[in-house]
């Protein structure tokens, strides 16, 4: 049996500019030409909490401070199985500069948002972090 590729990452939001409702952060990875959350593979010794600061610093330039645990993904990645911790996150501001790995950032409302993403996994993931949001 392969290894689990451990990942964490989050759904970043922010108040929206307009002072109405919230804008949902996703980067676009070149590689995959895909639209997605923040997320990355854990580092030795890193705790998921840990990956998912330094992945969202990484790919978006955005400092953060973790909220409600979200649902972890589970897929196969390249034949092999993978498991995304993530959570709900609020961006405390920063700036964002292209890499190899992440090379656009887009801050959408959540219904422009869910369009966007890629994968059907990461829509799902931002129902359950609306759903979490009105609850509340």
């Amino acid at each position: 049996m392969d290894q689990v590729i451990q990942a964490a990452g989050c759904v970043l939001w922010r108040p929206a500019p307009s002072g109405r409702g919230i804008e949902i952060a996703l980067v676009h990875r070149p590689k995959y030409d895909d639209w997605s959350h923040p997320k990355g593979k854990l580092k030795r010794g890193e705790t998921p909490e840990e990956c998912a600061l330094r992945e969202v610093r990484e790919e978006t330039g955005q400092s953060c401070v973790l909220g409600p645990r979200l649902p972890t993904a589970h897929y196969l990645a390249n034949g092999r199985p993978k498991e995304v911790t993530y959570w709900s996150a609020r961006a405390l501001g920063g700036t964002f500069t292209p890499s190899r790995e992440v090379d656009r950032l887009t801050w959408l409302a959540p219904g422009q948002a869910r369009a966007r993403l890629t994968q059907a996994r990461d829509r799902d993931l931002l129902d359950t972090f609306r759903a979490s949001r009105s609850s509340q």
